[in-house]
């Protein structure tokens, strides 16, 4: 387990939701190369690929993270409680990393691994991505442009800035998701998942994803989402929308004051409970050490219980 302190001072621009992407490259944040893991359990969606992207998946580590970019080939891994230990209820966890890379220990595989641990089984989703510089040295220096001030900025690293678009286009992962989704009903027998409790959580632009998903997708029928440290705006909820359990934290740059997405839940009549902490900043997965947010899992277990999502139907 990846437990440390990031006090990251990312910068993202909001698309919907999370408009763009939220960034590592901060402070000693070094990159370093990193041989692609094994993933013996990981299944391909078969989602295709991602147009004009010439450069192959590759990895990297960033404060002690294994991250994943470049990604053409969507899967799913399934991460199942013991045998006795299953409860029946399901998430699917979608990590962050901006849209451009995959945060896939502190916000996927470490978190799946908690989730079996309560009994829930857990399939984390490895979604495609916008493209970045193929080599790893050019991606850093990319990601460093990217995050140069403007007014400590030359003109000649402005004009290298990558164009930055207004509104993300979802698409890619929206289908990515809703793959994932109905090969979870699918196989649910094989996984003993009950399908009328499936839910998903994600973690900033993963956030986004999961709440992307709540409001737009027309095949998923989500039992609940938890949007962990995502964009905070007001949105449209439709009526049939999920419960939602949703964290963040003061010191994090995605907060900024808003409780727009709260007060949409609110006022359209539908369960949620929001998790306002004092601190954790950006990116903090399970927990950071110190931190007031370190208990959000506990909490989000808590409330899976007593909306019993992990109660089987036949138990009631």
């Amino acid at each position: 387990m990846f437990y440390k302190l990031k006090n990251l001072a990312k910068t993202s621009i909001l698309g919907f939701l999370l408009f763009y992407a939220e960034y590592a490259i901060t402070q000693d944040g070094t990159i370093y190369p990193l041989n692609t893991p094994a993933e013996p359990n990981a299944i391909v969606l078969g989602t295709g690929g991602v147009d004009n992207q010439p450069a192959r998946e590759t990895w990297f580590r960033q404060w002690g993270d294994p991250m994943a970019r470049n990604i053409t080939t969507a899967t799913l891994t399934p991460f199942l409680p013991e045998p006795g230990k299953a409860n029946g209820a399901a998430v699917i966890v979608a990590p962050g990393g901006g849209f451009l890379w995959l945060s896939m220990g502190n916000e996927g595989w470490e978190v799946a691994e908690a989730l079996t641990k309560q009994g829930i089984a857990a399939f984390v989703l490895k979604y495609r991505l916008n493209p970045t510089p193929e080599s790893l040295d050019d991606f850093t220096v990319w990601m460093n442009r990217v995050f140069t001030p403007r007014s400590e900025a030359s003109d000649s690293v402005e004009d290298a800035k990558p164009p930055r678009p207004q509104r993300p286009d979802l698409s890619n992962q929206l289908e990515d998701a809703e793959t994932a989704y109905a090969m979870i009903v699918k196989r649910a027998k094989e996984w003993g998942v009950d399908t009328s409790r499936i839910g998903m959580i994600g973690f900033s632009a993963g956030a986004g994803l999961t709440m992307h998903a709540a409001l737009h997708s027309q095949t998923m029928n989500l039992a609940f989402i938890g949007p962990i440290y995502g964009g905070m705006g007001p949105v449209e909820v439709p009526k049939n929308a999920p419960p939602m359990f949703n964290v963040i934290a003061t010191d994090d740059f995605l907060f900024n004051g808003q409780f727009g997405i709260i007060d949409s839940w609110y006022k359209a009549g539908i369960p949620v409970e929001f998790h306002l902490y004092q601190n954790g900043g950006h990116g903090f997965g399970l927990g950071n050490p110190d931190r007031t947010s370190n208990r959000w899992f506990d909490a989000f277990i808590h409330w899976l219980d007593v909306n019993d999502f992990l109660t089987s139907r036949s138990e009631e």
